[in-house]
């Protein structure tokens, strides 16, 4: 049963944290498990600070358009909220 999936992809999930902390230093498992934290961990903060910081838990059937310009408002504030010590204004 396919479910709609291609047969030509590929699934590039974590390792379990226990078995990630039995790898080898500087192993080509251990390198590729570091590199998927490191998306992660980029593709993951805009949402943590749409969430935690704006309050956008839910979300509100309001047609398509108008949430839509909303989240686009968020993630643009949580780019400047992420930024904010770098960059000062005045």
């Amino acid at each position: 049963m396919n479910r709609g999936i291609a047969p030509e992809a590929t699934w590039h999930i974590a390792m379990r944290p226990g078995k990630r902390r039995l790898l080898e230093a500087g192993s080509a498992v251990a390198l590729a498990e570091r590199v998927k934290a490191q998306v992660r961990t980029r593709v993951e903060h805009p949402f943590r600070v749409v969430k935690r910081q704006f309050g956008y838990v839910k979300v509100r059937y309001r047609g398509l358009a108008k949430n839509t310009v909303q989240l686009v408002t968020l993630f643009a504030l949580s780019n400047l909220w992420m930024v904010r010590h770098t960059v000062r204004v005045g």
